[in-house]
């Protein structure tokens, strides 16, 4: 990190679009590196995953890793550990990438360790001739009483990564999407008793999981639910939520799993570049966003449907529109 070296591409992400995007970027010899603070992403932390086509069941560490072993096979290694400030343009068209970096075991703000800033210059961690956007997202919060107080006391944002440490206990879980049925599913097979939390009257998630979930006699679904308060000593013992009337209840539980939706991890790009009300990068068909040069793809992008294969295609996409835009960049100074 932290050289002189103009790279043709830069890759800022971890995931199933980062990956498609870095497969072809090697197939096509580009001098790039894709750059992350992890590498799985969202991915990793899916449950069962049957919609990956060519493969009938799998799951989110298992796609994630193989992900990793794809660009490997091509030589590629991806840059972890790097958490990216910001990305600007520069005058003479290069892209500016400011980062920090640190132990990839220490993701705390206060333990990572900024790199090396040129005097009298703008600090530029890497430059680039093009750079294709493929953060992600990361998990909405409630922001009710408790939450912060009990995360990683209880509260947890991934069922598959904590879910695990619940075996036999009372569990929560809270959303009524995709992501909420598969961890209620999940945990249904881990906890002594799973409570599903939806602030809505239905489920919004694929009509198969929420047919599962009903199967589960270890599962009980509170609809028009109002998560509003988490409560514990030390560690998470129980939350309070407003029924349809009004009424606060409580139930006991261990652990509480949030699964409410996520937010766009798109504030290190260059002010300039449109989002919607939503903070998702605006793109067009090409994956190009309304700055030359800059492509985005996969959940951080407005496209309507967050589906991996979906980010996979448009990592494609992206790099293949930054391919032509290098070819014209380099015909224009020939």
């Amino acid at each position: 990190m932290g050289n002189d070296q103009v790279y043709d591409l830069i890759i800022i992400g971890g995931s199933a679009a980062a990956t498609a995007a870095g497969v072809y970027a090697a197939r096509r010899n580009l001098n790039f590196k894709i750059i992350s603070k992890d590498f799985g992403g969202e991915v990793a932390t899916s449950g069962e995953i049957g919609n990956w086509p060519g493969v009938n069941k799998t799951d989110g560490i298992t796609l994630a890793q193989q992900f990793k072993e794809h660009l490997k096979f091509y030589g590629v290694e991806p840059e972890e550990g790097v958490w990216v400030e910001k990305v600007t343009k520069q005058v003479d068209g290069l892209f500016c990438i400011t980062a920090q970096a640190g132990d990839e075991l220490l993701t705390a703000a206060d333990k990572v360790y900024a790199l090396r800033s040129s005097e009298g210059a703008q600090k530029c961690d890497y430059l680039a001739k093009s750079v294709i956007i493929a953060t992600g997202v990361h998990p909405r919060e409630l922001d009710v009483k408790g939450e912060k107080e009990f995360r990683n006391k209880g509260i947890s944002y991934c069922t598959v990564c904590d879910g695990p440490l619940f075996s036999g206990k009372v569990t929560a879980t809270i959303g009524g999407g995709n992501s909420a049925l598969e961890s209620a599913l999940m945990l249904a097979d881990i906890s002594s008793k799973v409570y599903v939390i939806n602030k809505n009257m239905e489920f919004k998630g694929e009509q198969v999981l929420i047919d599962n979930l009903k199967t589960k006699k270890n599962v009980e679904i509170i609809f028009g639910a109002k998560t509003t308060e988490f409560s514990g000593q030390g560690f998470l013992s129980g939350l309070k939520y407003t029924d349809q009337s009004g009424a606060e209840k409580a139930i006991a539980a261990e652990g509480a799993f949030v699964h409410i939706g996520m937010i766009p991890n798109s504030s290190i790009v260059p002010d300039e570049v449109k989002k919607n009300n939503f903070g998702e990068i605006m793109v067009d068909k090409n994956a190009a966003t309304n700055v030359p040069g800059l492509f985005a793809a996969g959940d951080v992008t407005d496209v309507p449907f967050k589906q991996i294969v979906i980010a996979a295609g448009q990592g494609t996409t992206a790099l293949l529109s930054a391919v032509n835009y290098l070819n014209r960049l380099s015909t224009t100074k020939a």
